[in-house]
């Protein structure tokens, strides 16, 4: 299963994918908005993680176009906005789940999992 994690900041990226791996995820990585989008509708992932302020498109704007050309794609926002509000805005536009950080690894770990295990579910359940 292969996740794409788009996080600006190099360390916290680092520690998702170290933390992410070693529950058996590949992970690519990527810091701007713009290269995301790109990456997201040319390749698969199990999951999306997105950071919401990005360089080049924000993550806002990612989501919106991913529902649009990929609406069952699980998007995991992970991002320092913490008010209700941008909870409420980030569900609204697309995202299946939202965490603000500072983040527990093992709850982001579980998250990551349930929201994996379910669209995998999702999909197996379409197809037959």
């Amino acid at each position: 299963m292969r996740v794409l994690i788009v996080e600006d900041d190099l360390d916290i990226a680092d520690l998702l994918k170290v933390n992410l791996s070693d529950i058996n995820l590949d992970c690519d990585v990527c810091h701007r908005g713009d290269t995301a989008l790109n990456k997201i509708l040319n390749n698969d992932y199990s999951l999306i993680i997105l950071d919401l302020a990005l360089p080049g498109l924000s993550g806002l704007e990612i989501c919106r176009e991913v529902r649009e050309k990929k609406p069952l794609q699980p998007i995991l926002m992970l991002t320092a906005k913490s008010s209700e509000l941008d909870q409420i805005i980030g569900l609204e536009v697309g995202a299946d789940d939202y965490m603000t950080k500072p983040f527990s690894i093992p709850s982001l770990q579980a998250r990551v999992r349930a929201r994996i295990n379910r669209s995998q579910f999702f999909i197996k359940q379409s197809l037959g």
